[in-house]
C-alpha cells in the first residue's frame, strides 16, 4: 500500500507568521532589556564616580568640618561610612564625647553589618569612660567581648575592662578576665600585656579574714601567775591557829 508523502513545511513562511503574530510583545521586551541594561551602566558609572569624587575628598578632609560635610554629600558610600568614625574621632579630640558618641550612633542605625561596627562601640565606651561614666563603658566593653570574639576589638575591650575593675577595686574579677586573656591569645602580643597586668595585681583575699596572731610575749616580761583566791573564813568561827613551825 502506498505511503502518502508529508507535506512539506516552509520554515521561512512559519517564521515570517510568527514574527507578525508575536512582533509588539518581542519588540517591548527587547526594549525593556536593553533599558534596564543602559540603566544599570549609568547607575554603576555614576555609583563608581561618586565613590571616587568621595575617597578623594575624605583624603584631603582632616577637620571636623570636612567630615561632615563628606557625611552630608556622599551618604550611601565606602567613603562616607569611614567619615562618621573619623568625624567622631576629631570630636573626641575637642572633648566633645557625648556628641562623638551621637555621631557613632548615627553611624550604627545607618550601617549595622559595616565591618567597622566593633570599632564604632569600642569608641562609644571609650567615650563614656572619659566621661566618668564606667559602668555604662563596662558595659558594653563586656558586650564588644562577647558579640565579636574574634575582632581586634576583643582583647582590647577585655584589657579596658581590666583597667576599670582595678578602679573600682574589683581584682578578683581583673585577674578572671586576664587569665581568660591568656587563655585565648596565649600567642599574640594581648597574652603579655594581661600578664604584665596579673602581675600587678594584689593577691586574692579570701572572704573570712584569716585569724589574728597571738604576740608572744618574752617570759621575763609575762605577769606571774596569781595564787588562786582562798575562800574567806565563816563568821562567828575562829580562825584556825597556825600550825607550829618545825625546827
Amino acid at each position: 500500500m502506498p505511503i502518502a508523502a508529508s507535506p512539506s513545511r516552509d520554515v521561512a513562511l512559519e517564521t515570517r507568521v510568527f514574527w507578525e503574530r508575536f512582533k509588539k510583545p518581542i519588540i517591548a521586551a527587547l526594549s525593556i532589556v536593553l533599558l534596564a541594561v543602559i540603566a544599570f551602566t549609568g547607575y554603576r558609572f555614576y555609583s563608581d564616580r561618586r565613590a571616587a569624587a568621595a575617597s578623594a575628598a575624605l583624603a584631603g578632609a582632616n577637620t571636623a568640618q570636612q567630615y561632615e560635610e563628606i557625611i552630608d554629600r556622599y551618604a550611601n558610600t565606602s567613603a562616607g561610612a569611614d567619615a562618621y568614625i573619623l568625624f567622631a574621632e576629631a570630636q573626641r579630640r575637642e572633648r566633645k564625647f557625648a556628641e562623638a558618641n551621637k555621631t557613632l550612633e548615627k553611624f550604627i542605625a545607618q550601617y549595622p553589618k559595616h565591618e567597622l561596627l566593633s570599632t564604632a562601640k569600642l569608641a562609644m565606651a571609650a567615650n563614656l569612660d572619659s566621661m566618668g561614666k564606667v559602668d555604662e563603658a563596662l558595659a558594653i566593653y563586656q558586650q564588644i567581648a562577647s558579640d565579636y570574639p574574634h575582632s581586634y576589638a576583643a582583647p582590647l575591650a577585655m584589657l579596658s575592662q581590666v583597667y576599670i575593675l582595678k578602679a573600682k577595686n574589683r581584682n578578683d574579677d581583673a585577674r578572671r578576665i586576664c587569665e581568660t586573656m591568656l587563655t585565648q591569645y596565649r600567642t599574640s602580643f594581648w597574652a603579655g600585656e594581661a600578664m604584665q597586668q596579673l602581675r600587678l595585681l594584689k593577691p586574692i583575699t579570701s572572704s573570712t579574714p584569716p585569724p589574728m596572731a597571738v604576740p608572744m610575749v618574752p617570759p621575763m616580761l609575762a605577769n606571774p601567775a596569781l595564787p588562786a583566791p582562798q575562800a574567806p573564813p565563816a563568821p562567828n568561827q575562829p580562825q584556825s591557829a597556825p600550825s607550829p613551825k618545825k625546827p
